[in-house]
């Protein structure tokens, strides 16, 4: 299994987790070639399992500790 660190495709806001619908932090590409969504919930979830069977494993999931509030201070 290959962690990659920089993506060349990154995930967006449109990319939604296969499991519950939630953005996507997680892209695991598998053997046959298909590929599976997961929200950063999901991914640490299921990570045993998905080491198993991963090729590849593109994990964002660092991106949510780095967001900055776009509300003012006073207002939060």
């Amino acid at each position: 299994m290959t962690t990659v660190l920089t993506p060349a495709s990154p995930l967006t806001a449109a990319d939604r987790c296969d499991r519950c619908g939630a953005q996507a932090y997680l892209r695991v590409v598998l053997a046959s070639g298909g590929e599976l969504l997961f929200c950063a919930h999901h991914g640490r979830k299921f990570e045993p399992e998905l080491k198993k069977i991963a090729v590849e494993i593109q994990d964002e999931s660092g991106r949510l500790a780095t967001t900055t509030a776009s509300a003012a201070s006073d207002e939060r």
